[in-house]
């Protein structure tokens, strides 16, 4: 009887690895290929938006916070934010495309592209999740 529960056991827990693997696929990038540094391409560090531009920068320092990533400078005239992730610089540049449209881009400062591709995945992720929050005014505590 002890046996037959082992093998129940050993068959379970094996059906149980075996489906977190094949759903680990169909989500597309797995944990370890967001977070091993590799060559990113460029095209995946641009991305349109249908927001002012703006909004999408406030949109882009929220993110960039609750990613837990350094901000170092933030310009809202020009547009761009200089932040760091693991112990690399990033430059996130915010342009104008047209009166409904805004394009983010996330490049490195050094031009190397070889880093962690889920440093920008999950700037971009955090934007499409929260970004149809519309934007409110924080009013200063009367004294």
């Amino acid at each position: 009887m002890e046996r037959i529960r082992k093998y129940f056991l050993i068959v379970l827990c094996s059906l149980f690895f075996a489906g977190a693997a094949v759903n680990a696929e169909e989500t597309g990038l797995s944990l370890s290929t967001l977070v091993t540094p590799q060559n990113v391409p460029f095209e995946h560090c641009t991305r349109i938006y249908p927001m002012k531009p703006e909004k999408l920068f406030y949109m882009t320092i929220a993110s960039i916070n609750a990613n837990r990533f350094e901000p170092l400078e933030m310009q809202s005239k020009t547009g761009y934010i200089l932040f760091n992730a693991v112990n690399k610089e990033f430059l996130a540049s915010i342009i104008n495309v047209d009166n409904a449209n805004s394009m983010l881009k996330i490049t490195p400062t050094n031009n190397n592209y070889y880093f962690a591709p889920g440093i920008v995945s999950n700037i971009y992720k955090y934007i499409d999740m929260y970004g149809a929050t519309p934007l409110t005014e924080v009013k200063p505590a009367q004294q």
